[in-house]
């Protein structure tokens, strides 16, 4: 499982950052996005999927987690 960075970019869209494979794209979709629960599964601008244990209020960004790719199998 792979330590992910979340940030808003200078468009104002939400980043995932990958640092050991020094990717970066756009979140396209979150699972959850309320005030009262934050994170699950993350569709990125690459067609990649990951997971985020869901929070219970989304967090001050940018925010560094850990992240489980969905699909493949791989971290």
């Amino acid at each position: 499982m792979p330590s992910v960075m979340l940030r808003i970019n200078d468009q104002g869209k939400l980043t995932f950052y990958i640092p050991k494979k020094d990717l970066e794209e756009t979140v396209v979709s979150l699972e959850h996005d309320r005030p009262d629960c934050w994170g699950g599964e993350v569709a990125l601008s690459d067609g990649s999927t990951y997971y985020l244990e869901p929070l219970s209020a989304p967090p001050k960004l940018p925010i560094t987690l850990r992240a489980k790719r969905v699909g493949d199998g791989e971290d």
